[in-house]
């Protein structure tokens, strides 16, 4: 429903075409690669590859498709994590249509458009957390056990405890579990 909304409001601008709408994160990234948009307009959090993945992508093949992202996570951890990943524009899903309009459009003209709240609290505490025990937390989060996140990540055991441990004590939690909620609640999962 809201992507069909969302794609309504932006046809009803004279300047402004939809190019292809997807329901996850694989088939966007498909129809960004066959469509060849000047913006890609996505979410977070989408069924097998999360916007941010997207837009990492999109940046390494070098596409020359900006990406604005619309999503309620209000946390600067996103945020700073959007732009690391080559996003141009960073938007709550609770400002007006309007607004949106605007920022595709500033973004086409290579522009980039942050919501200003998110902007001042983006440079506040930093994620202290590297890729890979960020991976590794994810998974923890999602109740997988030291062996499984080993299998899946290609990791000996020792490993992946030792990336839980360093993960666990640099986000000053008890436990995975905690560090996860933590990581999580800050934008950094």
């Amino acid at each position: 429903m809201v992507l069909g909304a969302l794609a309504a409001l932006l046809e009803m601008e004279g300047d402004i075409s939809v190019a292809a709408r997807a329901l996850d994160g694989q088939e966007a990234l498909d129809a960004v690669l066959v469509n060849k948009p000047d913006v890609f307009i996505t979410d977070i959090e989408m069924p097998k590859m999360t916007g941010l993945e997207v837009a990492a992508e999109l940046k390494r093949l070098r596409t020359g498709t900006r990406v604005v992202i619309v999503t309620t996570f209000a946390r600067s951890g996103y945020l700073r994590r959007a732009l690391e990943a080559g996003a141009s524009g960073y938007l709550l899903k609770d400002r007006p249509a309007e607004e949106l309009a605007d920022a595709v459009r500033r973004v086409h003209q290579g522009l980039r458009v942050i919501d200003p709240e998110l902007a001042t609290e983006a440079w506040g505490e930093l994620d202290p957390l590297t890729d890979r025990e960020r991976q590794v937390l994810r998974l923890a989060g999602e109740g997988k056990a030291s062996g499984d996140i080993a299998g899946e990540l290609g990791l000996s055991e020792g490993t992946v405890r030792n990336y839980l441990s360093e993960a666990i004590s640099k986000l000053g939690a008890g436990n995975r579990v905690e560090a996860a909620r933590i990581a999580r609640t800050k934008g950094w999962l």
